[in-house]
């Protein structure tokens, strides 16, 4: 029978690290949201700059952070992520304002200062 990819002991990837929920804004003002492990690394690759942006993104830079949040494990990411996707630009809009998202806080400014 054959091993799963998670019982496999050459599989070492685990959710060790934290997981970010972010949105951009493209040059044409549309919102695209997204998670990572690594948020820097991450609007490099959608600016082209990296290998592995996203297709939506090509050739829209300049691509800019409206908000990122720290989520925790992928799964909580995943799920955030999808209820985000489903809101409507207003509502995300309302969230890169108000710098909330449910009970989590943005963490953009500390990001840029430690990073950007």
């Amino acid at each position: 029978m054959s091993e799963s990819i998670t019982a496999n002991k050459g599989n070492t990837h685990q959710d060790t690290h934290s997981w970010y929920l972010y949105i951009v804004e493209n040059k044409l003002g549309h919102l695209y949201t997204g998670i990572t492990t690594d948020p820097v690394r991450r609007l490099r690759q959608h600016r082209g700059e990296l290998a592995g942006g996203a297709k939506a993104l090509k050739g829209k830079s300049p691509i800019h952070f409206k908000a990122v949040f720290i989520i925790g494990t992928r799964a909580q990411a995943c799920q955030l992520e999808s209820q985000v996707k489903r809101m409507t630009t207003a509502n995300k809009r309302l969230i890169i304002a108000n710098k909330k998202l449910h009970n989590l806080s943005c963490i953009l400014e500390q990001l840029q200062a430690s990073t950007l």
